[in-house]
């Protein structure tokens, strides 16, 4: 993944440290992972003062196969709001903000899914990035692959933050 430089912002989460574990209800259970497939509790501050609009993505570029795999990716967050509570991802959205967006991710469905390594494969780290953005609506749609995500938002991003989770499998 190639980013154009633009600024940090902060992003935390009640749910791992920077480095850490990804603790087991972030992990995922339908993939078999022991976990509950919650998605993480988040909160930013400081993005650029003209952002309109948030995306969320959770990526890990250490999986099997080309082009890593993508467990979360959520579109047109208001940019009012600088927080997501833990299970936000679930399916459906209930608690993401009115008018936000899941894409599916590569579990195959329109939510977040937990981090599942392979046994054996040794440390995968688990990349949130909470990207600002120069509109309030990114015109993409539930169809829009997470894999496609960052080059369409490459030309709207003011500013990222980043939070990665490490997870193995043993």
């Amino acid at each position: 993944m190639t980013h154009h430089d633009v600024p940090a912002f902060h992003v935390s989460s009640e749910s791992f440290a920077e480095g850490q574990a990804v603790p087991p209800a972030q992990r995922s259970g339908r993939m078999r992972a022991g976990g509950q497939d919650e998605s993480p509790q988040l909160s930013w501050s400081g993005a650029p003062a003209e952002t309109r609009g948030y995306a969320v993505t959770m990526f890990d570029p250490d999986a099997p196969g080309r082009g890593g795999f993508w467990h979360w990716a959520v579109l047109d967050i208001p940019a009012d709001v600088t927080s997501l509570p833990a299970g936000a991802g679930a399916e459906g959205g209930k608690l993401l903000p009115a008018g936000a967006l899941q894409l599916k991710n590569d579990g195959g469905f329109h939510g977040y899914v937990g981090a599942a390594p392979p046994p054996g494969h040794g440390p995968h780290r688990y990349v949130v990035t909470v990207h600002a953005l120069d509109v309030a609506a990114s015109g993409l749609d539930e169809r829009t692959s997470p894999a496609s995500l960052e080059s369409k938002l490459s030309r709207h991003t003011l500013g990222r933050a980043t939070l990665t989770g490490i997870y193995e499998r043993h």
